[in-house]
């Protein structure tokens, strides 16, 4: 009997030991089932993590911790089937706990067996809400790194390709106005000529949305009235959004003043209202809207100006809202978009220190939001576009042969003599020997001094000589700050004559 006694001991302390390891688990809610899901014990940790303690829990049905619609689908039932047939089961989801509250679940059930027949079910539950949670923000972090990756990845091709080809934009614009200066009144030639001036145009206006995008335009943000500034290109908008659309506004008369680039400011307001417009080809309402907002999430901290543009058309496919931003994408049919527009807009909002996002609902219509900082400077006002004759000399900094002929004539039909030299080292020995009125450089040049790095030294060597950069696509470009005036090429006459006679004298 003794050897009986000791076996039936160890049993009674094994199965003690046992119950105490199960209830006093408190991170895992270790718990019994009969066949039919009724809960039979419950442990410390089935309390700290359901909310039920074992009198309110023992003998009610295990399906109370999914949600409405799991039970209404059958799933704690098919859980029992699935663990009995292939002996476990095992998933992570939604569950309920007793005052309601959802958490993110691991789950594990085993069928357990006595001489062969199903007498219960071994459940563990865990709750993993936080590493859920930080699973999630990884993946979102990495889908965030990958994109931007990816659109620096097309910024730095499209900013290249678009570089060059401001180049030859420069070079055609020039010398059309130099020949139009001289055209015979030949109707034919006319004609040509204004062919060409459409599509140089054109040309300079799909290399900009480029650049835009690439976050590489040489942009002059400065403050501007939002109110003013979309009254100004009312008219413009109009047109845009055409006859079988009505175009609303709903700007906030205390809408603070926003810093950023006009003509971009100005570009991405009409992309997106066309964008709207052919969102609605049964006819719509667009509206145009302003508000103030503090941010203070980095990089985004601070005052900002959040610029709506709001449709009742189609919505977005949310296949397709990852690729709305990339250049060249487009829903339209052939000929009828560049795949430019919003990718324009995407590289404007955040060149300019903002971002955008976009809302959008299939049948209700789609919201794109611009978020661009507050300005703190006074508002800016137009300025004549008619070209401003001038007198003096002028040193052209050029290493671009063609586009330095065309500059040198541009500048003396303006009235100016000019010097060129090819890089900046030859613009110190210039200056050094001769004297001029102001100098005029492009930003990328070879040798060891871009025209940035020539501009500071002028600065300290000759701090009252008027300064004026030019560039078509320039890293540099972003380091200016105001510092100096910039001149996008390719540019006209009227707009160089502008750009000389703001230079500080």
């Amino acid at each position: 009997m003794t050897e009986k006694f000791n076996q039936q001991r160890d049993l009674f302390e094994s199965e003690r030991s046992f119950r105490l390891l199960v209830e006093g688990v408190a991170d895992y809610a270790l718990y019994m089932l009969d066949p039919k899901g009724i809960i039979t014990s419950w442990n410390i940790g089935g309390e700290r993590i359901k909310g039920y303690s074992p009198e309110e829990i023992l003998g009610q049905h295990f399906s109370r911790f999914y949600t409405e619609t799991d039970r209404a689908n059958g799933k704690p039932a098919r859980a029992l089937g699935i663990a009995r047939e292939k002996g476990r089961y095992e998933e992570e989801g939604w569950r309920v706990r007793k005052d309601g509250t959802f958490f993110w679940a691991s789950v594990v059930i085993d069928p357990i067996y006595e001489g062969g027949a199903l007498i219960g079910f071994a459940k563990i539950t865990r709750d993993i809400t936080e590493r859920r949670n930080a699973q999630l923000k990884l993946e979102a972090m990495q889908k965030q790194l990958a994109e931007s990756q990816k659109f620096d990845a097309l910024g730095q091709l499209t900013g290249g390709v678009a570089h060059d080809f401001n180049n030859l934009l420069m070079i055609i614009s020039g010398s059309l106005h130099i020949l139009k200066k001289g055209a015979s009144g030949d109707p034919k030639l006319e004609r040509a000529m204004s062919a060409i001036e459409t599509a140089t145009k054109r040309g300079a206006a799909l290399t900009n949305q480029l650049l835009t995008f690439a976050r590489r335009q040489s942009v002059n943000p400065q403050a501007i009235d939002f109110a003013e500034r979309v009254a100004a290109i009312r008219e413009v908008l109009d047109a845009g959004v055409g006859s079988s659309v009505r175009l609303a506004f709903d700007i906030r008369s205390d809408t603070w003043p926003i810093k950023a680039d006009v003509s971009e400011l100005e570009t991405a307001l009409l992309n997106l209202v066309i964008n709207a417009r052919d969102a609605m080809p049964d006819g719509g309402t667009v509206t145009i809207g302003a508000r103030n907002v503090a941010l203070n999430e980095p990089p985004l901290a601070g005052d900002f100006v959040a610029i709506d543009v709001t449709d009742t058309g189609l919505g977005i496919p949310s296949d397709v809202l990852d690729k709305i931003f990339e250049p060249f994408f487009t829903t339209k049919p052939i000929g009828e978009g560049t795949g430019l527009g919003l990718s324009q807009v995407h590289g404007f909002a955040h060149q300019a220190g903002g971002t955008i996002t976009v809302a959008s609902e299939l049948g209700k219509g789609t919201t794109f939001t611009i978020i661009l900082p507050r300005g703190t400077d006074a508002p800016s006002r137009e300025t004549s576009g008619t070209p401003l004759r001038g007198s003096g000399t002028v040193l052209l900094v050029e290493d671009n042969p063609d586009v330095a002929l065309v500059s040198i004539g541009l500048l003396e039909q303006l009235g100016y003599q000019v010097r060129r030299v090819a890089d900046a080292e030859a613009a110190l020995r210039e200056i050094e020997s001769n004297g001029v009125d102001f100098v005029f450089s492009d930003i990328v040049m070879p040798g060891k001094m871009d025209g940035l790095s020539l501009a500071h030294r002028l600065r300290q060597i000759r701090p009252g000589l008027p300064i004026l950069l030019a560039t078509g696509y320039s890293e540099v470009a972003a380091g200016v700050r105001g510092d100096f005036p910039i001149l996008r090429k390719p540019y006209e006459i009227h707009e160089l004559s502008e750009a000389i006679a703001k230079l500080p004298r």
